[in-house]
Protein backbone atom coordinates (compact mmCIF):
# COMPACT_ATOMS: atom_id res chain seq x y z
CA UNK A 1 0.00 0.00 0.00
CA UNK A 2 1.43 3.53 -0.95
CA UNK A 3 0.25 6.68 -0.38
CA UNK A 4 0.63 10.11 -1.31
CA UNK A 5 -0.57 12.56 0.34
CA UNK A 6 -0.42 16.14 2.58
CA UNK A 7 1.60 16.40 5.91
CA UNK A 8 -1.10 14.01 7.66
CA UNK A 9 -2.85 11.72 5.05
CA UNK A 10 -6.04 10.06 5.96
CA UNK A 11 -5.29 6.68 5.21
CA UNK A 12 -8.59 4.32 4.61
CA UNK A 13 -7.45 0.89 5.79
CA UNK A 14 -9.98 -2.00 3.74
CA UNK A 15 -10.02 -5.75 5.17
CA UNK A 16 -12.46 -7.84 2.59
CA UNK A 17 -12.35 -11.63 3.79
CA UNK A 18 -14.81 -14.92 2.55
CA UNK A 19 -16.05 -15.84 5.00
CA UNK A 20 -16.91 -12.67 6.50
CA UNK A 21 -15.42 -12.50 10.04
CA UNK A 22 -17.72 -11.13 12.73
CA UNK A 23 -15.52 -8.23 13.36
CA UNK A 24 -11.76 -7.15 12.35
CA UNK A 25 -9.45 -4.95 14.37
CA UNK A 26 -6.95 -2.83 12.87
CA UNK A 27 -3.66 -3.07 14.60
CA UNK A 28 0.09 -1.83 13.63
CA UNK A 29 2.88 0.09 14.92
CA UNK A 30 0.82 3.39 14.23
CA UNK A 31 -1.44 2.02 17.44
CA UNK A 32 1.04 0.30 19.50
CA UNK A 33 -0.40 -3.16 18.02
CA UNK A 34 -3.06 -2.53 20.63
CA UNK A 35 -6.35 -4.45 19.29
CA UNK A 36 -8.87 -1.97 21.30
CA UNK A 37 -7.78 1.20 19.72
CA UNK A 38 -9.18 0.81 16.13
CA UNK A 39 -11.89 -1.49 15.50
CA UNK A 40 -13.17 -1.59 11.72
CA UNK A 41 -16.76 -0.76 10.71
CA UNK A 42 -18.18 -3.16 8.48
CA UNK A 43 -19.47 -1.45 5.23
CA UNK A 44 -22.55 -2.57 3.20
CA UNK A 45 -20.05 -4.51 0.68
CA UNK A 46 -18.98 -6.92 3.54
CA UNK A 47 -15.53 -5.39 3.75
CA UNK A 48 -14.30 -3.85 7.12
CA UNK A 49 -12.60 -0.49 7.05
CA UNK A 50 -10.80 2.14 9.10
CA UNK A 51 -9.71 5.14 8.65
CA UNK A 52 -6.20 6.46 10.25
CA UNK A 53 -4.33 9.58 10.44
CA UNK A 54 -0.70 8.72 9.13
CA UNK A 55 2.11 11.20 8.78
CA UNK A 56 4.57 10.04 5.84
CA UNK A 57 6.68 7.08 6.65
CA UNK A 58 6.65 3.06 6.50
CA UNK A 59 4.33 1.38 9.11
CA UNK A 60 3.55 -2.53 9.48
CA UNK A 61 0.07 -3.46 10.58
CA UNK A 62 -1.75 -6.18 10.34
CA UNK A 63 -5.96 -7.60 11.05
CA UNK A 64 -7.37 -9.28 13.92
CA UNK A 65 -10.25 -10.70 12.25
CA UNK A 66 -12.58 -12.98 15.03
CA UNK A 67 -9.30 -13.30 16.89
CA UNK A 68 -7.09 -14.83 14.29
CA UNK A 69 -4.02 -12.29 13.10
CA UNK A 70 -4.30 -12.00 9.40
CA UNK A 71 -2.09 -10.18 6.63
CA UNK A 72 -3.75 -7.78 4.50
CA UNK A 73 -4.37 -10.16 1.28
CA UNK A 74 -4.62 -6.74 -1.01
CA UNK A 75 -1.04 -5.33 0.07
CA UNK A 76 1.84 -7.49 -1.42
CA UNK A 77 4.25 -6.14 0.62
CA UNK A 78 5.00 -7.96 3.89
CA UNK A 79 8.38 -8.18 6.16
CA UNK A 80 9.02 -10.63 8.93
CA UNK A 81 8.19 -10.53 12.27
CA UNK A 82 9.56 -12.24 15.07
CA UNK A 83 6.52 -14.41 15.85
CA UNK A 84 7.65 -16.46 12.78
CA UNK A 85 4.85 -14.99 10.49
CA UNK A 86 4.53 -11.60 8.45
CA UNK A 87 3.60 -8.30 8.62
CA UNK A 88 1.64 -6.17 5.88
CA UNK A 89 3.49 -2.95 5.01
CA UNK A 90 2.13 0.64 4.13
CA UNK A 91 3.89 3.36 2.81
CA UNK A 92 3.06 6.92 3.58
CA UNK A 93 5.07 9.65 0.68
Amino acid sequence: MVVRGKKNSDVTFVCKMTPAPSSVYLVGDFNCWNPARQRMVRSKDGSFRAKVQLAAGTYQYKFLADGTWVNDPDVPESVPNPYGSFNSVARIA
